[in-house]
């Protein structure tokens, strides 16, 4: 018994040694960052209201499973499936959409119970699972693996009283089905060979257990589940102008032009209705048909017996649609069934062209979720505007007066009048505050509150509030897409809020989906209303553009554009002669090419003239750019070399028109070739090249001051590597004033080095602060949704690795080769953001605190000080006991200098 006591306490000491927890302060969790969860648009819904858990499933666009409240929108659970197409869900199949028989027979080999919610993702393989949806928990799960993988991307799947069905189209020439049990997997019988050589994979679709396609003005349909499939024929009216789409929660009816049409004779249609969006549901055992019609923004739902298409009054409804939501489209309705009263009280699920999910109930909107944040493609921190008495007196700090006298008096009358607003303002008499005021949209003293303007990939645009992250507007530009060559729709800032009293100033460039030209949209991000000629469509396809760095006396940043036929065009107008002298390049990815331009203002007109060109393809013309990474123009570098141990300095080169190219080519000895060039694009001089070998993408780099980082994977390796590059000039500068490309400064000296990166790497991000003081850290975004503040001396290439002393003088720690993942550095501590893709950094008002954004299928907005908050008291600073001491210092200085004066005064009468 004394050896079992002995060894106890040893064990306990041994855990008590342990530091196990790490974690923020209670007090400090969501206080400076806050984050929303997001599903993505949404693809299948499922509405059951009568069962013992109201529930809305969902299966989205961005590859998501979730269960939402019907009553609140708030997200119960979600599985995230594999992004592309490896987690493309292709099936949601619901047992309460089946009859009873079904669920049993679709229960597995010896079990009397069946499915509660059954998937199909992905096509190789192909994952069929079987979900408890009350909790989101996979019960049981069976594979596919095809034989062609290439066209097993075309298959798709559908179920029918308790089988599986497998499609894999063969286009222009046969349709290949299979039948599973959908809960064992087991197949029955061979695969069956329908020949269909009409099959076309823009102009045919699923409806039910009918595969239909259009040939001309001619319907032609499959019954998949017959033994003995026959060919059916039904004419059109008109060839369709749109694709055909299938009518959900029925079989065998199609939408051709916004009007229904069935297939077969024998199945109820309401051919008379024109409409944008239907769906067919149960309600007392009866088929109900539901459409909506957005008119003068007013949402227009009607309801009909699908069988006798009479009209349904208890079940329609009339509401205001809000401007900023796109054209909806009826996903899941249910009706709360009452013995005792027929009144409707229906709930509608739509998903909108914004990618935004909107519950309608009584003629209101019960709640809205903005799914267009699961994609977000830029975004921008803007300064909030001042109050009006703050602006005066910034305008009263710019001005100039004649003299000194004229300069006190306007002083002197300003603080009578503000004298008088507040005194107005306390008796209920004073003017009332503007509507930014009251939303509480007031610059504060530190700059830590900012608006938060995000553009998302369906042409949604967001003002949000980066302390509470509320929603104050929300703008739809419709019919954008991103750009041609892999280029996201561009946010730019043209004028911040910084000249009072004129408003800050954004623009969207984007191109249109039906001419492909660009989109132009300006507007004021504090408001969100649009402003400076609001929306405009260009006649011209957008090549390259810029913002001019000279403002008029507007101080709006002119937008210098070049299409595609290398014309130039300046907005606003006025503004053409700020392009005068302006250096632009555009690169083209698959030919590997960079071509630098010079802009000059002449005779009225703006001219381009071709400087250089780069060709980067290889002798085999194989390379292809997979990465460009150029400066923060909001960079600004404090510090201009760094400190030897013999006192010397090693000048930084920092060469603001460098810009990292990144190519990519297969090998066939070392597989993949990478190359890194550092290019000045004013001059298209190449100032250093590098190779890697049997490394190929993801490719993620981040480039600010004289450095650059980059992650890549290594493939002979197979792990993730970081490199990194440090330029300097070396002990002497060439010209320590302004830096001019045009001048051929001699080539950098190159310092560079590789480390080991634990994990997956999402996107990089360098921290930036408004003077550059603060140190640098680097953003590091990994595939488990956590983001890694790493500081630059952990990915510095000079340390040193021979001798332990070297470069410890000059702050070098010793190299180590893989790089260290602390949990006290990950910002966003256990709030994990998932798919996370991009970071966005902004600077404060504070040097020492830097803003983020990180967004992905979640978005989360936190503040970090790289440098700690050396600028900012603490917030457990104690102001009474220093006002104390400071009041107790200055008595005792008085009551000393009369005791001094006295003795004095006495020394000099003896």
């Amino acid at each position: 018994m004394h050896f079992k006591w002995r060894s106890c306490l040893r064990l306990l000491a041994v855990l008590f040694t342990f530091d196990c927890v790490r974690c923020l302060y209670e007090d400090q969790i969501k206080k400076f960052d806050w984050r929303s969860l997001h599903v993505g648009g949404v693809e299948r819904a499922d509405l059951d209201m009568n069962g013992f858990q109201p529930r809305l499933l969902v299966s989205t666009r961005e590859n998501v499973l979730a269960s939402l409240c019907p009553e609140t929108g708030e997200l119960i659970w979600r599985q995230v499936f594999e992004n592309g197409i490896r987690g493309d869900i292709k099936l949601m199949q619901i047992s309460s959409t089946s009859t009873a028989s079904d669920n049993t027979a679709a229960a597995r080999i010896s079990s009397s119970h069946g499915f509660d919610m059954l998937t199909v993702q992905g096509h190789n393989p192909a994952l069929i699972r079987g979900w408890n949806s009350n909790m989101g928990l996979s019960e049981w799960e069976w594979s596919l693996m095809p034989l062609q993988s290439g066209r097993a991307i075309d298959s798709f799947w559908f179920y029918s009283k308790s089988m599986l069905y497998h499609i894999l189209p063969i286009w222009q020439s046969h349709l290949e089905v299979t039948q599973y049990f959908a809960s064992s997997g087991q197949p029955l019988g061979n695969t069956a060979k329908i020949a269909a050589s009409w099959i076309d994979k823009e102009k045919c679709t699923l409806s039910g257990i009918y595969y239909t396609c259009l040939e001309k003005q001619q319907l032609i349909t499959l019954d998949l589940t017959a033994d003995q499939p026959k060919i059916m024929y039904e004419d059109l009216e008109n060839v369709p102008a749109y694709p055909l789409k299938n009518l959900e929660g029925a079989s065998g009816v199609l939408i051709v032009d916004k009007k229904l049409v069935a297939i077969k004779n024998d199945i109820p249609v309401c051919k008379s209705l024109l409409s944008q969006s239907y769906i067919v549901g149960n309600y007392k055992k009866e088929k109900i048909l539901i459409t909506a019609d957005v008119k003068d923004k007013i949402l227009y739902i009607q309801s009909y017996y699908l069988e006798s298409c009479e009209p349904l009054a208890q079940f329609s409804s009339t509401l205001t649609y809000p401007e900023h939501l796109g054209i909806p489209n009826l996903k899941a309705f249910d009706c709360k069934s009452s013995r005792n009263s027929n009144d409707g009280n229906c709930l509608f699920i739509f998903d909108t062209t914004d990618d935004s999910i909107v519950a309608v109930r009584q003629s209101k909107i019960l709640w809205i979720r903005s799914e267009a944040l699961a994609n977000v493609v830029s975004a921008e921190f803007v300064d909030l505007p001042l109050t009006d008495n703050e602006g005066v007196l910034e305008n009263e700090m710019k001005g100039k007066a004649a003299d000194i006298m004229s300069a006190f008096l306007h002083r002197i009358t300003s603080q009578i009048m503000h004298v008088k607003s507040l005194l107005l303002h306390v008796i209920g008499l004073g003017p009332k505050p503007s509507d930014t005021q009251r939303a509480g949209l007031v610059r504060d003293a530190f700059g830590l509150h900012k608006m938060l303007v995000v553009l998302t990939r369906s042409g949604k645009i967001f003002g949000i509030d980066n302390i509470s992250g509320k929603h104050h507007w929300q703008y739809f530009l419709n019919n954008v897409e991103n750009f041609a060559n892999d280029q996201e729709m561009r946010l730019l800032v043209q004028r911040t809020s910084k000249h009072f009293p004129l408003s800050a100033l954004c623009t969207v460039v984007a191109k249109d989906k039906l001419t492909e030209n660009g989109v132009l949209l300006r507007f004021n991000p504090i408001t969100g209303q649009t402003s400076e000629g609001g929306l405009l469509k260009l006649t011209y396809k957008i090549k390259q553009l810029t913002l001019l760095t000279e403002t008029d006396n507007d101080f709006v940043k002119g937008l210098l554009i070049i299409d595609a036929e290398d014309r130039l065009h300046v907005y606003p107008e006025y503004a053409t002669k700020k392009a005068n002298g302006i250096y632009m390049f555009t690169a083209q990815k698959d030919q590997a090419t960079l071509n630098g331009f010079f802009v000059q203002y002449e005779n009225k007109e703006l001219t381009i003239l071709p400087l250089w060109n780069v060709d980067l393809s290889g002798h085999n013309g194989d390379h292809k750019i997979i990465s460009l990474a150029s400066k923060n123009p909001l960079e600004r570098v404090h510090s201009q070399g760094r400190v030897m141990p013999d006192r010397s300095v090693l000048y930084k080169y920092i060469n603001p028109n460098l810009v990292a190219v990144f190519t990519l080519a297969k090998d066939d000895v070392h597989k993949f070739l990478m190359y890194v060039y550092l290019i000045d694009v004013v001059s298209g001089s190449i100032v250093f090249t590098m190779m890697h070998r049997k490394v190929r993408p993801p490719l993620h780099a981040v480039h600010s001051e004289n450095w650059l980082a980059y992650a890549y994977y290594n493939d002979k390796v197979r792990r993730v590597e970081i490199t990194t590059i440090e330029l300097y000039e070396g002990k002497t500068q060439a010209n320590s004033t302004v830096w001019s490309s045009l001048n051929a400064p001699p080539l950098p000296l190159v310092e560079r080095q590789s480390y080991i990166m634990p994990a997956m790497v999402e996107t990089l991000r360098e921290t930036i602060t408004e003077r550059g003081i603060t140190n640098k850290d680097v953003l590091i975004g990994t595939s488990k949704g956590s983001i890694l503040e790493l500081p630059w001396y952990l990915l510095d290439p000079r340390r040193p690795i021979a001798s332990k002393t070297s470069g410890r003088e000059e702050g070098a720690v010793p190299y180590v080769p893989e790089l260290p993942i602390l949990t006290d550095n990950i910002i966003n501590y256990n709030q994990t953001i998932s798919r996370l893709r991009y970071i966005h950094t902004a600077p404060s008002g504070l040097e020492s605190t830097c803003l983020v954004v990180a967004a992905g299928l979640d978005m989360f907005v936190t503040r970090i000080a790289p440098s700690k908050t050396f600028d900012l008291l603490k917030e457990d600073f104690d102001y009474f006991l220093i006002s104390i001491v400071l009041i107790a210092l200055v008595s005792s200085s008085f009551i000393a200098k009369h005791f001094a004066s006295r003795k004095i005064l006495k020394q000099a009468w003896k």
